[in-house]
Parts: structure tokens; sequence; C-alpha cells
């Protein structure tokens, strides 16, 4: 069986759920990672396929700048197809990243569809005008959703039959490797401790001012701020001597950074676009051994902060004085202890083989509608 995979996030961005997801399943099927085009063809638009393993295929359109939107569609349709029928596509899993992709995909007859909600994109900054009736078509058409967390599963669970609830998971092992690293990284040794450290997107969901004001308050810290800078202007960023950017780096490469931090933060606004997130930091941060200090994003309050694994702030006075607290409490072999039975229970290759089984349940059961239709059966079926 075959995925293709359309995602509005790209494969060599930051590594988060779909490469976790889809890394994994192109252990043992063929991967057709789909991403948003790019405005760059010189006049005839044409596929850009990256083969990072043996099953995983990357593939960028790229298109003409200037087009309409449905001149973009109508271009994407066109280059899809021809990928199924010159890479021999027949028997496949259509997986949904982004709604949007409705509008090149909906001729494609999968073996089933599914849709994988990792966020509310509709709250995102530059959401396209006509996502929320995207999603409700594939809301219609799909035979599985699955979200990535609860809050957004309380939230998409009375759209559809078939929802599924599946949080960030981690990948525990690489994690916890941080808590035997003893080297320091190069961009990051001449820092001072105490390190205070955030991982991810640096875009419209983080709270600046919050971090702008706990540099202010202790200027002794030093927050270290590793990941891309998106959406938002860099003029935007707080620029304290005590903060410091370092930039995107290697998935590969993140225990080492992490190992030499004293604190993990999710130093996250309160908007809409965080309603609904699930960090994928949160148990990422645990793992490498670290003490966590959030804000009160709803899926990291339930279950890390009620099971006391972090500790949960809003104003800057209160994340200084968690701060301190979890510095204090880094090196409890209690806290360490809850930790490694609370993560005992979580791995990405726990959540891919259940997405898997119910795929999988999902596409026999198709068959056999198919069967029951091809033999006349559909319509007696439904009279019952």
């Amino acid at each position: 069986m075959d995925f293709v995979t359309l995602s509005h996030l790209r494969w060599n961005f930051v590594f988060q759920r779909p490469q976790h997801l889809m890394s994994r399943c192109a252990k043992a099927d063929r991967v057709f990672f789909w991403e948003e085009p790019v405005f760059d063809a010189p006049g005839t638009s044409f596929l850009e396929v990256q083969q990072p393993s043996s099953h995983l295929h990357v593939v960028v359109p790229h298109l003409p700048s200037g087009l309409s939107e449905a001149q973009m569609f109508c271009i994407q349709e066109w280059l899809l197809t021809e990928l199924l029928n010159d890479h021999s596509v027949r028997e496949h899993v259509l997986w949904y990243y982004t709604p949007m992709a409705r509008h090149f995909s909906r001729h494609l007859q999968p073996q089933a569809i599914v849709y994988d909600c990792m966020d509310e994109l509709s709250g995102f900054r530059g959401a396209p005008s006509g996502l929320r009736t995207a999603e409700a078509e594939l809301f219609a058409c799909a035979d599985l959703v699955f979200t990535g967390g609860q809050t957004l599963y309380q939230s998409k669970r009375r759209q559809h039959h078939s929802v599924h609830c599946f949080p960030s998971s981690i990948d525990r092992e690489f994690f916890a490797s941080a808590r035997r690293i003893h080297a320091e990284v190069k961009d990051q040794a001449n820092i001072a401790h105490p390190r205070l450290g955030y991982c991810g997107v640096i875009d419209e969901r983080m709270d600046l001012d919050l971090i702008a004001e706990v540099a202010e308050r202790r200027p002794d810290w030093q927050l270290v701020m590793l990941g891309p800078v998106v959406k938002i202007a860099e003029s935007d960023l707080p620029r304290q001597s005590n903060i410091h950017y370092l930039g995107a780096k290697e998935y590969r490469t993140l225990p080492s950074y992490l190992a030499g931090w004293d604190v993990g933060l999710l130093p996250f606004a309160r908007n809409e676009s965080t309603r609904f997130i699930s960090p994928t930091k949160t148990p990422e941060y645990l793992a490498a051994g670290l003490p966590v200090v959030s804000t009160p994003i709803t899926d990291v309050v339930e279950p890390y902060g009620t099971k006391q694994l972090v500790e949960i702030a809003e104003t800057a006075e209160q994340f200084v004085e968690s701060i301190e607290k979890a510095m204090s409490a880094r090196s409890s072999a209690d806290r360490l202890a809850r930790v490694d039975r609370f993560l005992s229970r979580m791995s990405w290759d726990l959540t891919w083989e259940q997405m898997n089984r119910l795929i999988q349940e999902a596409v026999h059961s198709n068959r056999n509608l198919d069967v029951q239709d091809s033999a006349g059966l559909g319509g007696t079926m439904a009279a019952d």
C-alpha cells in the first residue's frame, strides 16, 4: 500500500509530527510527501522529487508566479496525477495535513482517506480564507480523523463519526541521551548558566513580552532560543543581552543542546493560534531530564501540570518563581522517576502502530463495501 501525504509543512522544516509518522510509515510502505508549491518556475511547472530514504519521496511542485488560486489548483491536480502515474501508484491511502489540498486531489480514488488534524490551522496567522470550507469537505469524505491533542479532539469529535486522539508523542531514547551528554556544542558553550531553553518554531504563538520581561527581571539568567523565526519580523524579537537566538538546528543535534540547559521553557502566548496546540517539546524536554515551565496551555496543564511533571505559570512574576522552583528540583531522583514512569507509556512507534491498525481496518471495510456494491448488494443493505 502506498501513502500519498499532502502537507502544509515542508519535510526539511522543523522535524515534528508529520516527519515522525511518515518516516515510520516509510519503513514498510512507499510514502509520497507532497509539499506546498514554490513559485519559481521559469515557465512550465515541474516537480522536484527527492528521496531521503528508499521508500520516502518528498515532492515539491514548482509553479510560475502570478497564478490565480484556481490555476494553482488545476496545475497541481495535473502534476499530482502525473506523479502517481510515473510511479505506478494504484492502491493508496490519501493522508491530509492541509484541507486545502482537497482542491487538487478530489479526483483520486484512494483505499482510505485520513485527516491528521495536528492544529487548528484556521487560527494561525495568514490562514487561507477557504480553509474552514475545505475542512468541512474533508470531514465529509474522510474515513478517519486523527487529532494532535485532547483539546483539538474535543473540538472535532462531533464533526465526524471516527475521530481518534493521538497527542504529541516522544522519541524517548533519542532525547533521553541528553542525560548522558557532557560535551558542549560550540555555539552554546560560551553562554553562562543558568540556561533556560526553548526549542521549536518562533512565531506568533510565542509570548514575546513574557520572554522579554523574564530576561529583564533576571539578567543573570540566559535564555537560549533554538528554531526558525517565521510569520513574525526579526525586529519583533526581544533583544536583551541575555537572550540568545541560535537559529534552526538539525533534529539529530537537539539532545546535545538540551543537555546544556537547566530548564526547558514553553513560553506560549494565549491566543487563537495556541488554543488547541499540544507541544511536542513537552515530553521531549522531560525525556532529556529537564524540569519544564510552561504557560497554561490546556494540553500541557492536562496531563503534565496536574501530574506535577511541569510547572505552570501565567504572569512573568509567576514564571520567574516557577523557574526558580524548577531549578531547585532538577536533580531530584523522585522527579525523574515520575517522569520516566509517565513517558514509558509513550512513543511515536506505538502511535504509528495504533494509527496504522485503524487505517488497515478502514481499508478492509471499504474493500468489503466495494465487493458488496459490485455484487449488487448495496441497495439491499441500505434498505435494511
